[in-house]
Order: C-alpha cells, then structure tokens, then sequence
C-alpha cells in the first residue's frame, strides 16, 4: 500500500485514530497579504489551470506560486518541496511521492526534520486527497521522530487549487477543518499557512 491507496476509513483504523471534523481550526488567524507579483500572476493563469482541469495544471499554475509566496514571505527559513518521493515505512503503507513537502529548515537540497506541513492536490475528491494526506501526516510524525525532531502538531492541507481544506493531526486524533476556503480568501489561506509553520 501507498498514501495514494488508503481510504479515509482504512487510514483511521491502521493507525487507531480519532476523526474531529466539527471545528474551525484556525478562527483568530491574521490573513496576509499576497504579492503584487503572485496576484498578477494567478489572474492570469487561473483560468487555464480552471480550463486544463488536471491535479497537474493546477499545481504548476495555482498551487506551487501560492506555497512559493508562503516561503517568499517567511524569508526561505522554511523549504518547500514538490513531488518528493517520501518514503518511510513501506511496511506500514507510509510510502510514495507528496504533492507538497514544507519543512523547518531553509535547505533546499535534502529533505531534513521536521517536516511541519503535506499538501495534498486533488482534481475533485476531497475525500480521497483527506485519506492521503492524513497517511503523508502519519509519515511526517514518524519522520521527526525517528530523526530527533518530534512535533507536538503536524498540519496538513487538501486543494483543487481553489478549494483548501486544512487539517492537524495531534496525538491520536485528526482534525479536520469544517470551512473550506476559495480564493476570494487567499489572504487566509497564506495567513494559516504562515501560521501553522511559524508555530510548528
């Protein structure tokens, strides 16, 4: 088994955790502002990325720019990475590649503890991008641990580039965020992004 292959239902068993799906998770979260350059950017290519309607166009045209803006107004003290190949224990299902890797070191060229943040693409499917993205978070716990990076809270999120859905997992229990966010509110989505990752 691989992140791409589990269920939501099957992930919540395997690894004997709770679903918490009933709260804003980030309600007091101070939006920021994006780039002249990012918002320029994405009125021009939203609407290709929205008429090409592939996980890939809307990573390469709506996703990947906002995750780079998130680094870019952190200063590049956190690395982000794409399509990594994150494997880390392929007895457990815990392997394959994560759309989006940030981690709480600025180097660019090897992936090093602790990974803070999965970001899941999905052309339609919530649920599905849910049930791999909480897989890639398990991966991420096991990661820092087994490094000497432990996190109390690893977060993640699931996008179609524009819906985001954010989750943190803590303990035994996944937390899933009941709003989803458009990118009317992209203000939001870089201010949880900023936070979570700040905070890690």
């Amino acid at each position: 088994m691989a992140y791409s292959n589990f269920t939501l239902q099957e992930v919540l068993k395997k690894f004997s955790l709770k679903l918490e799906e009933g709260q804003v998770l980030f309600p007091n979260v101070e939006p920021r502002a994006a780039s002249a350059l990012l918002n320029a950017w994405l009125e021009q290519k939203i609407p290709l990325a929205l008429a090409l309607s592939t996980e890939k166009a809307r990573s390469e045209f709506i996703i990947a720019p906002i995750l780079a803006e998130v680094r870019e107004q952190l200063d590049k003290r956190f690395s982000l990475f794409s399509g990594i190949d994150f494997t880390v224990d392929t007895s457990q299902g815990l392997n394959g590649e994560c759309d989006f890797l940030f981690s709480k070191s600025p180097e660019q060229l090897v992936l090093l503890a602790p990974v803070v943040s999965v970001v899941e693409a999905k052309n339609e499917s919530f649920r599905n991008g849910l049930a791999q993205a909480c897989a890639e978070m398990i991966a991420a716990r096991v990661f820092n641990e087994r490094e000497g990076h432990p996190l109390e809270r690893v977060y993640g999120a699931v996008t179609t580039g524009d819906d985001w859905q954010f989750l943190m997992l803590e303990e035994n229990t996944l937390f899933v965020d009941k709003k989803r966010f458009d990118l009317e509110e992209l203000p939001r989505i870089l201010g949880i992004f900023c936070y979570m990752l700040e905070t890690a």
